[in-house]
């Protein structure tokens, strides 16, 4: 494994990885009698096609690169956080808590403030497990998975109750006009972007927090120690590090990432906090921190094939009807398969073949 250059672990065994999925998808394809080639171009071309396609694909990617990053950060201190989902979803209570209680008059106002309120509330319901896992002993992967039901629990009790807004719809009072964030089109209409795409300022937020991720683990003593701790727990602790610190630690900014999904989705998108705004993307986190080994440019790019791959779906899903909804998570799975499960599959004899060709040259 050692003998692979850097770039072989970052990009071609991604990129491999990806061929295999895409691969078995068309022969899914060609199974149900349908033409693989044609599926891909229609995928391609209603992802990043168009500039309606475009500011479909990087809002759902501003979604993944959070969670992606939760997932990392907690992957580098060796903990699997898979509590992505719930954290998101509580970072989505508490920004739409402060969009509500203030008629803010502008959204520069509005943003830092939504901001820190789902960095505090998604860090705040991961600070439950991690204390769990450092104090207790609970497995991490237990209790996020828990954590996870019981956000939902909670939010479905307070949008059918006390913050529901009168209607049939279990869903908050729209935000007030001075919390609306600018979309792309707002901002750079000429390139093409429509009124009703997604897309919005959070992706500069999002690119901030990969940025912000890289300096954290890569140029900070928190971030060396973060490393260290995921290497060897015990080689930390024989040099000083405290385990219960670096869980905690980890956890509470994976956490608050997570959270800060919702400044994209609650704030940006729906304008009003739903009954399910993180919609399954806390998962999809975990296959988009896998694809980009941990790496903030990793869980970019990472994020950016899984946004083409819902929006492209969508459309595919429109185009040819014999592709259902059903067969585009099943294309999903796939890539999340080949990249996470069966990584070593193709990981193995990529090692095996450059550590012979570094025997070959010595």
């Amino acid at each position: 494994m050692d003998a692979m250059p850097k770039w072989v672990d970052l990009a071609l065994i991604p990129l491999i990885n990806l061929a295999l999925a895409l691969l078995v998808s068309g022969l899914v394809v060609l199974w149900i009698g349908e033409n693989p080639v044609e599926a891909l171009k229609i995928l391609v071309q209603g992802s990043v096609g168009s500039a309606y396609g475009w500011g479909y694909t990087l809002y759902y990617a501003t979604n993944f690169i959070f969670t992606g990053l939760a997932v990392a950060v907690a992957f580098h201190a060796r903990l699997f956080n898979i509590g992505g989902e719930g954290q998101a979803a509580l970072g989505g209570l508490g920004v739409a808590l402060v969009c509500i209680a203030v008629p803010w008059p502008h959204w520069a106002l509005a943003l830092p403030v939504a901001v820190v309120a789902g960095a505090l509330f998604g860090a705040a319901w991961a600070a439950i497990p991690a204390w769990l896992q450092a104090r207790r002993g609970s497995h991490i992967v237990i209790t996020t998975i828990m954590f996870n039901f019981i956000a939902s629990a909670i939010l479905v009790y307070l949008l059918v109750g006390p913050l529901k807004a009168p209607g049939m719809a279990p869903e908050t009072a729209a935000f007030p006009p001075g919390a609306a964030l600018p979309t792309a089109h707002d901002i750079v209409p000429w390139l093409g972007f429509r009124p009703s795409a997604p897309l919005n300022i959070s992706f500069l937020l999002a690119l901030a927090a990969c940025v912000g991720v890289w300096a954290l683990i890569w140029r900070t003593r928190l971030g060396y120690e973060i490393r260290a701790y995921g290497h060897s727990e015990d080689a930390a602790v024989y040099a000083g590090i405290h385990p219960t610190r670096i869980i905690m630690a980890a956890m509470l900014i994976s956490g608050a990432l997570a959270g800060l999904m919702a400044v994209n989705a609650v704030m940006g998108e729906a304008e009003r906090l739903v009954i399910d705004s993180v919609q399954g993307a806390g998962f999809v986190g975990i296959a988009v921190a896998l694809m980009g080994r941990s790496h903030p440019f990793g869980v970019f790019l990472a994020a950016l094939l899984f946004g083409m791959l819902y929006q492209g779906g969508a459309e595919l899903e429109f185009e040819i009807p014999a592709i259902s909804r059903e067969m585009i998570v099943v294309i999903q799975a796939l890539v999340i398969l080949f990249t996470g499960a069966l990584d070593n599959m193709v990981r193995m004899p990529v090692a095996r073949f450059f550590a012979a060709r570094k025997r070959a040259a010595a």
